[in-house]
């Protein structure tokens, strides 16, 4: 039998507040400011000083004196009496020296200054190799000690394995059960591993449980209305079905990737149903779209992706229809689905935003570079693609639930996470989740040095000077890692130093099982990996012996993202902890970034200029994709912005369901 309580929980998720406008948003916004002020970090700094030599005296004290004060802590924090926080200083002291006896890791102060930002509600940016791992695991035991379930969310499968079982003798010490929840699980397995106190899983795996298990809860997510209905037709609560106990603590590791750049991708949970009309008609929408040609026909607007019918365009579509069945006679229809063709065709690459598999088309995450096979793109458009491809179609999926990522962040009462790279998005974390960003200093000082960027007029002179500058630097025995933006881009590489004779790991979303062991061995000497945007992040890059007298690693950027973050991602992998390493961006007037945002003409005009190294030529260039860079990235905002205006619209018009998410 559940109790009232645990059956509430189970369910129950904390309505996220509305987004603030006009002047309430101004207000907010320095309120944001008011709580990223330094003074904050200065006094919590002093607080980590003050708990390292505090940990320091307990040297000598008993394993079974350790766990006695432990026990002692976690009872205080369980029951939450009026001024319980103040034990938290002696707390994460006794913490600091269990972790060095069972994970041979005392912390630093600035993993204790993360764990206090955690624990506060702050995102820590903290830099590469500071040790996140263990930073996360002190406030997670604090906020476990509660009772209550605590979530560390990750980017893949294997780093929550990873820290979960390299964690797990600090956790039982401390009196907590720990648990991982990965793709492969089956649902008993997960109902098990969610009962743990702290459970490691992916931003994926979280959302699809949620909402499988609110569809299990249908019209009695409300838990009076379950009450009501276990009382009116059996004793068996409806949550002893549910999968998760509930949301109330969540610590998001590299939270820009989960709470950014993939949080406004909704996750759908749909099943697969027939559809022969729809099949038939996205083959007959590419034949269409094969006879049409821009700029007569329609117009492509590269920057927001969108594909505009001419009249020319219309008129033809409706020629070669007139004598097609059905919802061909339909303009809307027909025109909706050439459109969707047209874009199959214009917006979506092989080995960009795809790669084919097993005669399936298999989405590429543009941000991680990693395969997603559980996820299709709506209205048609996977199977438009599929078309396009000429492979079997599949069958379109009948959505049961959807919830973005960003709504579903916001349920939780207690939200913090951790990144290499929040700065540049801070105001957007204060406005989305009401999370402060506090920058944690590097325990040694940071010494990357940055090389000057190479600006070229074309693609294959840049590409040309990319193997070049690998080979030099390879001459040197020094490790190299060079990161492209897609698939296609890390083979042309490949191909290019295949031919000089070079030697290279490949770490692209074909060749991804190997990600960990690849990246871990990138610091070797004279070694040479390419990876795509996902670049091993979790995983430490550690210098082999001697590597760093030689210079240590350097990071080559084949060109620039719409996002400043990611840029910065990149290089982060090098210099760890107070490591030497280097970095150096290559970019071209052929790039993607400037062929979405910037016109033909200004492109090749400026190309030119390059080409015959005019005066000023480069400078205008340096400026054109800086400016270009904070274009998109002001865009990605907007539209992340909206993603959240959508939301709360969708949960005012579904809140007669009780469940806020759409169905």
């Amino acid at each position: 039998m559940i109790l009232p309580a645990t059956d509430y929980r189970a369910a129950h998720i904390s309505a996220p507040e509305e987004p603030h406008k006009g002047l309430d948003r101004l207000a907010h916004a320095l309120t944001g400011c008011y709580q990223r002020r330094s003074a904050l970090l200065r006094n919590m700094q002093r607080e980590s000083e003050q708990i390292i030599q505090k940990s320091l005296t307990l040297r000598n004290m008993s394993a079974d004196r350790l766990r006695e004060r432990l026990g002692n802590y976690r009872s205080c924090f369980r029951r939450r009496r009026t001024g319980y926080e103040k034990n938290i200083t002696e707390a994460l002291a006794v913490m600091a020296e269990v972790s060095e006896r069972t994970l041979g890791l005392r912390p630093h102060p600035v993993q204790i200054l993360g764990a206090l930002a955690l624990y506060r509600g702050y995102l820590a940016e903290m830099a590469t190799g500071e040790g996140k791992s263990l930073t996360a695991c002190f406030p997670a035991i604090l906020s476990a000690w509660s009772g209550l379930p605590c979530h560390i969310i990750t980017v893949n499968d294997y780093l929550a394995g990873r820290d979960a079982d390299e964690m797990r003798p600090f956790y039982e010490f401390c009196g907590l059960s720990t648990g991982w929840v990965s793709s492969t699980m089956p649902t008993d397995e997960r109902r098990i591993q969610y009962e743990a106190a702290v459970v490691y899983t992916t931003s994926k795996e979280i959302v699809a449980d949620f909402l499988r298990d609110r569809i299990k809860l249908g019209a009695c997510q409300d838990p009076t209305r379950r009450l009501i209905s276990s009382m009116m037709q059996s004793r068996v609560r409806r949550s002893e079905g549910l999968v998760m106990r509930g949301l109330d603590t969540a610590i998001v590791d590299e939270a820009d990737s989960v709470l950014i750049d993939e949080a406004v991708t909704p996750l759908i949970i749909s099943h697969a149903q027939a559809n022969e009309q729809l099949q038939q008609s996205c083959i007959i929408a590419r034949d269409i779209a094969d006879k049409l040609a821009a700029p007569l026909d329609y117009s492509l607007e590269t920057k927001y992706r969108e594909i505009t019918l001419t009249k020319t365009g219309r008129t033809k579509i409706a020629d070669l229809s007139s004598s097609l069945p059905g919802i061909w006679q339909g303009p809307s229809r027909r025109e909706e689905l050439v459109i969707q063709a047209l874009t199959a065709r214009e917006l979506y690459k092989r080995d960009k935003q795809y790669v084919v598999q097993d005669g399936k088309v298999v989405i590429v995450d543009e941000f991680t570079g990693r395969l997603v096979p559980d996820r299709t793109w709506k209205h048609g458009l996977h199977q438009a693609v599929e078309a396009m491809e000429g492979l079997e179609l599949s069958d379109p999926g009948e959505t049961l639930a959807r919830l973005s990522f960003q709504r579903f962040f916001r349920f939780f009462r207690k939200l913090s996470g951790m990144t290499g790279t929040a700065k540049e998005a801070a105001a957007e974390f204060w406005l989305i989740y009401g999370i402060p960003v506090m920058k944690i200093p590097s325990h040694k000082p940071c010494i990357r040095t940055y090389t000057s960027d190479g600006i070229y007029s074309d693609q294959q002179k840049k590409w040309e000077a990319i193997v070049d500058e690998i080979e030099i630097v390879h001459k040197t025995c020094r490790p190299v890692l060079v990161g492209t933006r897609n698939v296609k881009a890390s083979a042309r590489l490949a191909e290019f130093l295949s031919e000089r004779g070079l030697k290279f790991n490949l770490l692209n979303a074909i060749n991804h099982k190997e990600e960990a062991t690849i990246i871990a061995s990138a610091g070797k000497r004279g070694a040479i990996t390419i990876a795509t945007n996902m670049a091993g992040r979790g995983t430490d890059i550690k210098l082999a012996k001697g590597v760093a007298a030689l210079g240590g690693l350097h990071v080559i950027a084949t060109e620039r993202h719409e996002s400043l973050r990611i840029d910065r991602q990149l290089f982060g992998r090098c210099a760890r902890q107070g490591d030497p390493g280097s970095a150096q961006a290559f970019m071209s007037m052929e790039d993607e970034l400037l062929r979405r945002f910037i016109p033909a003409p200004f492109r090749q005009a400026l190309s030119a200029a390059l080409r015959k190294q005019a005066p000023g030529s480069r400078r205008a260039a340096e400026h054109l994709f800086s400016y270009t860079q904070k274009s998109a990235g002001r865009l990605a905002y907007r539209q992340r912005r909206e993603v959240l205006e959508m939301d709360t619209w969708l949960a005012k018009a579904l809140s007669f369901t009780g469940s806020g998410i759409e169905k």
